[in-house]
């Protein structure tokens, strides 16, 4: 592999280019090859694709457009790899890819702590309402009155997905003292051994007091969370998705939330994220009918994709985002490719 193979990376901002290029440089000084990166701040669109013509491989992101249009105009421009630096990739036409010969890979893992860690944040900050004290000392609001938690020893917490990340999730839950319950279709050893046990979604749902997402997207878990789920769920639950967007069907989450069967709600992830994740629009009025009414309830907590986002996990993605380009420029097949 020479330094002229290009990568276009698609919505770049100024983390990716530090991390990017910071692996670049580390796997030019160790080996002497590294590769060309044009950064776009722009998502990848069938508008946007153009920019990538004489590239090598494009590099997208988890709000990207990788549609069968898409991926037909890198076909023509004769890119043969879509490195998503990411582990989801349900953006990506997967079947379109393979029939136009385009590989596809991704990043499985990086810091299952970030995720698992982000969620803990979430249940933390609405169970103890430490954002409204927050802002109520620095207006000289002493008053406890509306802060009331609960201790977490002792409590039923379900986590859906039991990969790495709700691996970890249990660690640090039966940490707390919590009683852990899981569904998965895979039985994770590490997880039964620290005291977690499982059984089917709908008897998890009916029992837990915390519902935590960490289980991938797929046509089995979109919209996991609908009327019917919601329905099962104890009273008062607290819910919490750092998982995807699409496993929550907002509009019945919404629905209990105003019945009170929802006590709380953290968001990381939001299925409509596309057009508001990423991106400042503090100055612009947000369209998404769903989204402004999630923020008009004072038990919603909602950040924008931040689970990933530490340090350790950028800089792993960015070695294996290069690690994937670099095999496939070096040999034609990435290191971890998708299916």
């Amino acid at each position: 592999m020479s330094s002229s193979f290009r990568v276009d990376v698609f919505s770049a901002k100024p983390y990716d280019l530090r991390f990017l290029e910071e692996a670049n440089a580390q796997a030019q000084a160790e080996t002497g090859a590294g590769l060309t990166f044009v950064f776009h701040d722009m998502h990848l669109t069938e508008d946007s694709v153009k920019l990538a013509q004489g590239s090598g491989a494009v590099c997208a992101f988890v709000n990207d457009d990788l549609s069968a249009p898409v991926l037909e105009s890198l076909a023509a421009m004769g890119i043969k790899l879509v490195a998503m630096r990411s582990a989801g990739f349900n953006n990506v036409d997967l079947e379109a890819a393979a029939r136009l010969g385009i590989s596809v890979c991704r990043v499985p893992a990086y810091s299952p702590y970030a995720v698992a860690e982000h969620a803990v944040a979430l249940m933390l900050t609405l169970n103890r309402k430490t954002h409204r004290a927050y802002n109520r000392v620095r207006e000289g609001n002493f008053a406890l009155d509306g802060l009331m938690g609960f201790d977490f020893h002792g409590r039923t917490v379900g986590i859906v997905g039991t990969g790495l990340i709700g691996q970890i999730l249990t660690g640090i839950m039966t940490g707390f003292g919590c009683k852990v319950i899981a569904s998965d279709p895979v039985v994770n050893p590490a997880c039964t051994a620290m005291g977690a046990s499982y059984m089917p979604f709908e008897e998890l749902i009916a029992q837990a007091d915390i519902i935590s997402l960490q289980c991938p997207l797929t046509p089995q878990t979109r919209h996991l969370i609908n009327a019917e789920a919601v329905a099962r769920m104890k009273p008062g639950v607290m819910l919490i998705n750092t998982s995807r967007g699409a496993v929550i069907e907002t509009a019945a989450v919404i629905e209990g939330l105003k019945s009170g069967r929802i006590g709380a709600l953290g968001l990381d992830v939001y299925e409509e994220e596309s057009d508001l994740f990423f991106e400042d629009l503090s100055n612009t009025i947000i369209p998404d009918d769903l989204f402004a009414r999630l923020l008009t309830f004072p038990n919603v907590l909602i950040t924008g994709h931040q689970g990933f986002f530490t340090r350790e996990a950028l800089s792993a993605i960015a070695k294996t985002t290069l690690d994937n380009i670099a095999s496939f420029a070096a040999t034609g097949e990435a290191r971890y490719p998708v299916g």
